[in-house]
C-alpha cells in the first residue's frame, strides 16, 4: 500500500480510513461460484462508488467474501456495511433463478392455504375473540 495514494484530503486534515470486511453466508453454506463472485464484486464496486468509497481489494470463496474498502471520514462504517450487504443481496437474488425453478426450496414448500391468508388478531383484541 502506497501511503501517498491512500490519503483523502479533507478541508483541514488528510485521512486514510480502511476497513476489512468479511461477509459470511448463512450457515456457511457454499453458494458462491466464480460467476456469482464476479457479479458480487461488480455490485460491491458500484455500491462503494455511490457512497464515495473505493473497493481496494475483493476476494471470495464458496462461503464468504473479503473486502478492503477505503472510505471517507464522513461515512459511518455501519451505513457502509448495511448498504453493501443489503444492495448486494437484493441484486444477487434478482439474478438468481426464482424459487421452484431448479431450486430444492421451491419444490418442498407447501402451498399457502386459507389459514395463511386470514388476518391476524392483534394481542389487544385477542381477549374479545376467545
Amino acid at each position: 500500500m502506497d501511503g501517498r495514494n491512500d490519503h483523502r484530503r479533507g478541508r483541514h486534515v488528510p485521512s486514510a480510513k480502511h476497513v476489512h470486511l468479511v461477509f459470511v453466508t448463512k450457515y456457511r453454506r457454499e453458494v458462491f461460484n466464480d460467476e456469482t463472485l464476479t457479479r458480487c464484486e461488480e455490485i460491491m464496486r458500484k455500491v462503494c462508488e455511490d457512497l464515495e468509497a473505493e473497493l481496494k481489494e475483493f476476494n471470495g470463496e464458496p462461503n464468504h467474501v473479503h473486502l478492503l474498502v477505503h472510505y471517507p471520514p464522513k461515512a459511518a462504517v455501519s451505513k457502509l456495511v448495511n448498504s453493501l450487504k443489503g444492495v448486494s443481496a437484493r441484486r444477487i437474488r434478482l439474478g438468481a433463478p426464482p424459487l421452484g425453478e431448479g431450486s430444492p426450496a421451491g419444490s418442498t414448500a407447501p402451498p399457502c392455504t386459507d389459514i395463511c391468508r386470514r388476518p391476524r388478531i392483534s394481542p389487544h383484541h385477542a381477549a374479545e375473540h376467545r
